[in-house]
């Protein structure tokens, strides 16, 4: 299992594929299994394709104390460093668009094209989860039942016409189980998102965007992908109408032809 060393503490990474490198940074809990096999199959075609667990999270160093977004972006930064990539595409999602935002505002001179979803940027006008829609979970956590935990996640994470096929439940399940992240660091991510805001140094990113977000994301509602768009010159806004939090599961094949469509028109410009 690789691992590389990072400002003092172990990262585990996985590297496969050909082509332009692609750097991919998951969000709140999220592995390096969360990409889900039919999304990444499709970028490891087209890519040289860089998966990693956040400081705390699956197969990487534990996580004890608290962190900022930025000391994420930190992460990933030094992760490149560590693999000898210069630059990268950098796709992040949800948590993981945030620690994107940040690296490209550290380090815009390492990124090729930047894609960020179901994503947010805090500050006036930017939408947390209603607590209507993360109560569930919550008391599911609370339960201490993790089978609870995962289903009341997969009904949080994905549209109800996505979830309507129970069968679909089998591989989420499978990834969420195979590497479950401890409810203490869970809490040390959440403390970094309510501290993450950039909403007023995004029209400082001068780097190809490309920002998707789906209409039925109860996680961080649309109103972000558009205040997220609008907020960085130049940057291309993507709407999946019908499509929850997790856009990637529900339509991996449109999601990876759209990295690779960006990927390739800013190589190419």
């Amino acid at each position: 299992m690789p691992t590389a060393g990072v400002a003092g503490r172990e990262i585990h990474y996985e590297r496969a594929g050909d082509g332009e490198p692609l750097l991919l940074i998951q969000g709140l809990s999220g592995t390096h299994l969360s990409w889900g096999n039919p999304f990444k199959a499709l970028l490891d075609a087209s890519f040289d394709c860089t998966v990693f667990d956040n400081r705390g999270v699956g197969l990487s160093g534990p996580a004890a104390e608290p962190f900022t977004i930025a000391e994420m972006a930190a992460d990933a930064a030094g992760l490149l460093d560590a693999l000898e990539i210069e630059t990268a595409h950098v796709l992040g999602i949800s948590m993981g668009g945030m620690i994107a935002q940040e690296l490209a505002l550290a380090h815009p001179d390492r990124i090729r094209s930047l894609t960020l979803g179901c994503t947010y940027c805090g500050g006036e006008g930017s939408q947390l989860t209603d607590p209507a829609d993360s109560t569930p979970l919550l008391e599911a956590m609370a339960s201490g039942d993790r089978e609870r935990v995962f289903r009341a996640g997969w009904e949080l994470n994905v549209s109800p016409g996505f979830r309507a096929d129970e069968s679909r439940y089998a591989e989420f399940h499978e990834m969420a189980s195979a590497l479950p992240v401890a409810q203490e660091t869970i809490q040390l991510q959440l403390q970094a998102i309510f501290g993450h805001n950039t909403s007023a140094r995004l029209g400082e990113i001068a780097l190809p965007t490309l920002v998707i977000h789906g209409t039925e994301d109860k996680v961080l509602p649309v109103p972000n992908g558009h205040q997220v768009a609008s907020l960085i010159p130049g940057s291309r806004l993507e709407i999946y109408e019908g499509c929850g939090h997790l856009f990637w599961w529900e339509q991996p094949e449109r999601s990876a032809e759209l990295v690779r469509e960006h990927a390739l028109a800013a190589a190419s410009s």
